[in-house]
């Protein structure tokens, strides 16, 4: 019984961790062509780290492996891959219906792009207090 409770677990968890990767795979690959970034000389995957905190605390679900957080994470994912998309139009489509309504999608943009403002913050006065330090 243990054992069919832990492979029925597992299976249940394998793509929860899969979308959530192909999410932090969707924000690095945002992080490394940002400008801001390079000229900071900020590490992508700190600047990672820190979007994926911010957003997660403003998307639905309550803890991580919540099926309405898997599926924010899907959505964000694909709303960050929007611009690979071979029809642009056809996809915002598909997002504001995956999202609910075209006010949701501006809302998880909104939270995405205020997540960045934040961290770019955060990071920057992280740098300059450590370089405050090292003198």
């Amino acid at each position: 019984m243990k054992k069919l409770l832990l492979i029925t677990l597992s299976v249940l968890l394998l793509p929860a961790c899969a979308d959530k990767n192909q999410y932090e795979q969707a924000v690095l690959e945002q992080m490394q062509k940002e400008q801001d970034i390079k000229d900071y000389k900020i590490a992508p995957e700190h600047m990672t780290k820190c979007v994926i905190e911010q957003t997660a605390q403003k998307m639905p679900g309550i803890f991580p492996l919540d099926p309405k957080r898997l599926t924010a994470y899907r959505n964000y994912t694909k709303m960050l891959n929007l611009s690979n998309s071979p029809d642009p139009k056809k996809a915002i489509e598909e997002l504001r219906n995956d999202f609910g309504s075209a006010q949701a999608l501006s809302d998880a943009h909104t939270n995405y792009t205020e997540s960045m403002v934040e961290c770019y913050s955060a990071v920057i006065s992280e740098s300059e207090e450590s370089a405050k330090e090292k003198k």
